[in-house]
């Protein structure tokens, strides 16, 4: 798949007028999204639990996660996402449960978002 960035405003959930704005690569082999740690610190976002993943190299590590708004102008959406502590550095990534959120799909060719239908299953009777 293509690699494209997106543009995404971070912001604290509780208090939304601690932002910062970014362009993030859209990564559907990430499962969370990935931010460094200081950008998280600067707006006030602090780790809810340790998580433990699988880097790509098969070896395991621990890192935080939290909780942050992200917006993304181009989908005039908001949602809250998930999002790993990273180090200091790290790119930013859009990882596959953001991207679940915002009930998007990726178009590598066109390198965009594009909004898909969301299924939701409500009202089963067996």
């Amino acid at each position: 798949m293509g690699m494209f960035q997106v543009k995404v405003r971070v912001s604290n959930p509780i208090e939304r007028s601690r932002y910062f704005e970014e362009n993030f690569w859209v990564d559907t082999g990430s499962f969370y999204s990935w931010i460094p740690e200081d950008r998280l610190k600067e707006i006030g976002i602090v780790p809810q639990r340790a998580w433990e993943y699988i880097l790509a190299d098969g070896r395991r590590d621990k890192t935080l996660i939290g909780e942050a708004l992200f917006t993304i102008p181009q989908l005039q959406d908001s949602a809250t996402c998930r999002v790993v502590f990273a180090p200091a550095g790290t790119l930013h990534l859009l990882g596959a449960t953001a991207l679940e959120n915002f009930a998007v799909e990726v178009d590598p060719k066109n390198q965009q978002l594009k909004p898909r239908d969301a299924i939701i299953m409500a009202g089963l009777h067996l």
